[in-house]
């Protein structure tokens, strides 16, 4: 069985110690995703997270989410450098708007080492961009956003996911987690296809934890000590488990995204 790790817990720790994510996400029509991204960098271990978003967004996720920070989205671009992790992208829309906020936020930290997740409707904006993205950046697409990016049929991703996902990493230069029922982490020179999850997974929000979680877990990582394909390994594995079992009390049929989060404690417990 393949052995996972968490990142080390000091004791003699602050908030900043375990990181600071800053998350761009939300709009109108997907006030969840914002939520369910932000609370899972928390839950993951992430010392501090920050939801850079639109009043409306941030007046609903504030009151389920006290423990997090409210930024307008033109402070969040303001404040980059003070983050360790940016998450861009969950239930962010395609609006112009957002098209701007992207290339905004990926030319901002452009050329660092800021580790950068870049997931949903950050994937659809940048499948229609040449824009380059930052060293240290994880892109998490399922099937669809994945023939976007590359610019096929979606039934050519289906017939060869491991290729896919090398091609995504090399046309990219990042790590890819192509997400199917054997989600798959691939960089330039390897490939790790993960074997738990199941189909409670399958709901609407769910992608926005596992974005979460792996911003969250990347937090956590010194910059010497950072190894952005094992942590994407992790992540995966973490929200894999977290499905399996959550479907254990309430059923594969009935575990909603937003319940996710109340058991990725008993997965990291697992494995420390």
């Amino acid at each position: 069985m393949q052995e996972y790790r968490m990142p080390n817990r000091e004791q003699n720790s602050n908030k900043g110690t375990f990181g600071k994510v800053l998350n761009f996400a939300g709009s109108e029509n997907y006030i969840g995703a914002a939520y369910l991204s932000t609370v899972s960098v928390l839950k993951s271990g992430g010392g501090f997270a920050a939801l850079a978003s639109e009043k409306e967004i941030i007046r609903s996720v504030s009151t389920l989410l006290p423990e997090a920070v409210y930024l307008s989205r033109k402070e969040g671009i303001r404040n980059i450098n003070n983050y360790t992790v940016v998450l861009i992208g969950c239930g962010l829309g395609l609006a112009r708007k957002s098209k701007d906020l992207f290339k905004r936020v990926i030319n901002k930290i452009n050329y660092t080492q800021m580790p950068t997740v870049i997931d949903a409707d950050a994937l659809n904006i940048l499948s229609k961009t040449n824009i380059k993205l930052p060293p240290n950046t994880i892109i998490t697409p399922h099937p669809l956003e994945a023939a976007r990016l590359l610019g096929v049929r979606l039934e050519d991703i289906l017939s060869d996911l491991e290729g896919s996902a090398k091609k995504l990493a090399e046309k990219y230069n990042c790590i890819a987690v192509l997400k199917t029922h054997r989600t798959i982490i691939c960089d330039k020179h390897n490939l790790f296809t993960n074997e738990h999850g199941n189909s409670a997974l399958a709901k609407a929000g769910s992608g926005d934890v596992l974005a979460g979680i792996i911003a969250g877990l990347l937090a956590q990582r010194d910059y010497k000590d950072l190894d952005l394909f094992e942590t994407a390994k992790l992540g995966v594995y973490l929200h894999s488990r977290t499905g399996e079992i959550a479907s254990k009390e309430l059923s594969e049929y009935s575990v909603l995204a937003s319940e996710l989060p109340r058991y990725i404690h008993l997965a990291i417990k697992e494995i420390i």
